[in-house]
C-alpha cells in the first residue's frame, strides 16, 4: 500500500475528532474519505501531511514511518495537497501561480541568478517547460497569461490542484476540491482527476458533493472521528449506518 494509518487517533481537549482509524490507499488509486460535516475527514488530512500531530496511531508511506513529520518533509517525501480554500497568487498569472510552486525544488543558487549565467537560465527553461506541462494536463493552458483573480471559481480550484502538482506528488490529497462548482465545472474537473491518475499519481480526497462518488475505487466513510464504512460506492450507498449518518435517512441513499 502506498498509505496506510494505523489507530491513528487525535484528541483536541477531551473530545476525540480522531479514533483508532485504519484505512489504505493503494498506488493507482483514487479513494474517496466521506462524512457528514465535522466527522473529522479534514482532520485526518491534516494529520497524514504532518500540520498536527497525532495522539497515538502511525502513518506510513510507502512503507516508511512518517508520524509527525514537518509539513515540508512529507511534501519533498512525495505527498502534495490541496485546501478547503484555493491559496492561489491573485496577481500572478496563471502559469506564474505554477512556476512559484516549485518551492521545494530550487531552480537557481543566489550568485547563478545573479550572473544570469546559462546554467540559471537553463533551469529556468526546463521550469517554465514543466509549468506549462502541467497546465496541459488540467487544461488551463489556454488561460496561461490570465491573472488567477480573474478565474472563475472552478477554475481556480483546478489551478490549485494544478499548483500542489507542482511538488511532483507520488500521492494527491485533494480537501472538497469541487466545493461551490457548477456542474459543469465538476464534470471538467472530475476529466482532470482522471488525467492526473493516468500520469501514475495516486488520489486520496475529501468531499461532500456525491457526483464525486462515481470517480473513486473505493469511499471510506467516517462519523465522529470513527471508520464506520468502507468499499465502493454502491455498497456504500446501501450500508444502513452510513445512511443513518451520511444520507440521513433511507429515501435519501
Amino acid at each position: 500500500m502506498l498509505l496506510e494509518t494505523s489507530g491513528l487517533t487525535k484528541y483536541f481537549g477531551g473530545l476525540a475528532a480522531v479514533t483508532a482509524l485504519d484505512l489504505s490507499v493503494g498506488q493507482g488509486e483514487i479513494v474517496g474519505l466521506i462524512g457528514p460535516n465535522g466527522a473529522g475527514k479534514s482532520t485526518v488530512f491534516n494529520l497524514i501531511t504532518g500540520l498536527i500531530r497525532p495522539t497515538s496511531g502511525k502513518v506510513f508511506f510507502g512503507g516508511q514511518d512518517i508520524t509527525g513529520k514537518k509539513p515540508h518533509v512529507v511534501a519533498k517525501m512525495g505527498i502534495g495537497r490541496t485546501f478547503q480554500t484555493a491559496s492561489l497568487f491573485p496577481d500572478f498569472t496563471v502559469l506564474e501561480n505554477v512556476v512559484a510552486s516549485f518551492y521545494l525544488y530550487p531552480k537557481s543558487g543566489f550568485w547563478e541568478a545573479l550572473f544570469n549565467v546559462p546554467s540559471y537560465r537553463r533551469k529556468e527553461s526546463s521550469i517554465l517547460g514543466q509549468a506549462r506541462d502541467i497546465l496541459r494536463l488540467v487544461g488551463l493552458d489556454k488561460l496561461e497569461d490570465l491573472p488567477a483573480k480573474h478565474l472563475p471559481h472552478g477554475h481556480q480550484k483546478v489551478l490549485n490542484v494544478a499548483r500542489a502538482l507542482a511538488v511532483r506528488p507520488k500521492l494527491l490529497l485533494l480537501d472538497e476540491p469541487v466545493a461551490g462548482m457548477t456542474h459543469d465545472e465538476i464534470v471538467f474537473s472530475l476529466g482532470v482527476f482522471e488525467k492526473v491518475r493516468s500520469q501514475g499519481v495516486t488520489i486520496f480526497l475529501v468531499e461532500h458533493n456525491l457526483e464525486i462518488m462515481t470517480l473513486c475505487d473505493r469511499l471510506v466513510v467516517i462519523n465522529f472521528g470513527e471508520k464506520i464504512a468502507e468499499g465502493t460506492a454502491h455498497e456504500v450507498r446501501q450500508n444502513e449506518e452510513v445512511i443513518h449518518a451520511y444520507f440521513g435517512s433511507e429515501d435519501a441513499a
